[in-house]
């Protein structure tokens, strides 16, 4: 379903493009895809949104950029851990979620990939990813708690691991997973999230995709939001 997906975002990449190149196993099909389009002609230029998808795309053959470079793209592509009926969307379980919504802010437009699972009537089934300075920490993690209790919010917030200690992002910084639950009001959770200063970014992405491409074992369609 991921390759569905991944083929069908592939129609809307036209030659000459400046391209963000998501983080994640769906976007990773779609950079294998895009690759074998790029090896027969097709011409691009990528902005990958981290250093993992920046390996696989030199090591396919996918022309890469810096965004400082190319400071406004064309379109990006990416994929999501959950995607609503107005396509608001939780990102970050790749832990690239900073440089994804930067990427993604540049864009002119940006599609979304995913499987039918994504889909969730209401965020939250999916911890939402919090990226958080290391410095300060527990004050930070405080903060968060108190936010989420003035907001109907609970449910525990962890610290992300990896196999050598704590889980850092390609920007040096720590991600908090905030097993919340539903979230009934995402807009006011983004609003005052970016309010508290420890907070780097949160992986509540709302008003930034312009349509997702959602594949299923009958093949791909396109969500619009309602």
């Amino acid at each position: 379903m991921k390759i569905k997906a991944a083929e069908a975002a592939l129609q809307h990449v036209e030659d000459g493009m400046r391209l963000g190149i998501g983080t994640g196993s769906t976007a990773e099909e779609f950079v294998r895809l895009l690759a074998e389009k790029v090896s027969g002609g097709l011409r691009v230029q990528g902005v990958p949104t981290s250093e993992r998808t920046a390996r696989l795309c030199l090591e396919l053959g996918v022309p890469l950029k810096s965004l400082d470079e190319l400071p406004e793209l064309d379109l990006t592509i990416d994929g999501a851990d959950e995607v609503d009926g107005a396509l608001r969307l939780v990102k970050g379980g790749g832990g690239a979620l900073l440089r994804e919504k930067i990427v993604a802010s540049a864009s002119s437009r940006m599609i979304v990939i995913a499987d039918e699972s994504k889909v969730v009537e209401t965020l939250g089934k999916f911890p939402l990813p919090i990226e958080v300075n290391p410095f300060g920490l527990a004050t930070t993690r405080i903060a968060i708690e108190k936010l989420a209790s003035k907001l109907g919010l609970s449910g525990d917030l962890k610290l992300r691991k990896s196999d050598d200690g704590a889980f850092t992002t390609d920007g040096g910084h720590l991600i908090l997973d905030a097993f919340f639950g539903r979230i009934p009001d995402a807009e006011a959770l983004a609003t005052q999230l970016n309010s508290i200063p420890g907070v780097v970014e949160h992986g509540l992405f709302i008003n930034m995709a312009s349509f997702a491409i959602i594949a299923g074992p009958a093949g791909a369609r396109t969500m619009q939001a309602k």
